[in-house]
């Protein structure tokens, strides 16, 4: 395998490591439900995407030919993060989690609790 290919795979796999950690990062600094589960949700699409990706790479340069089972992997995650992260959101909404003081646009979160929409003001 050539060098540039090394390169390659070593860089997504330090980004996807990166990015991993900052989402661990938001975990255990952000101060409410909803902000905690904004970091590692985002990261860990991002991060285990950058390491599929490096995945995929160096399997394919070294079998010869494509390969595609990270690709579905990838798919897959994308797929779900998205809908588990909304699921728990409506998961707190449901129970009421309460915000943080300096949480911004409190008053949207108080209408979701009440089941009203953002234009029942207008």
């Amino acid at each position: 395998m050539s060098g540039l290919v090394e390169l390659i795979v070593s860089l997504f796999l330090v980004l996807g490591a990166i990015v991993m950690l900052i989402g661990s990062i938001g975990l255990a600094k952000f101060p409410d439900f909803f902000t905690r589960l904004h970091a590692p949700t985002k990261a860990s699409t991002l991060g285990v995407g950058c390491i599929l990706i490096a995945s995929m790479i160096y399997f394919s340069f070294d079998l010869g030919h494509l390969t595609l089972k990270e690709l579905l992997i990838s798919v897959f995650l994308l797929i779900t993060a998205p809908i588990a992260a909304h699921m728990l959101a409506k998961a707190g909404l449901h129970y009421k989690v309460k915000l943080k003081d300096n949480t911004q646009n409190q008053v949207l979160s108080q209408r979701a609790y009440q089941h009203q929409s953002p234009k029942d003001d207008e």
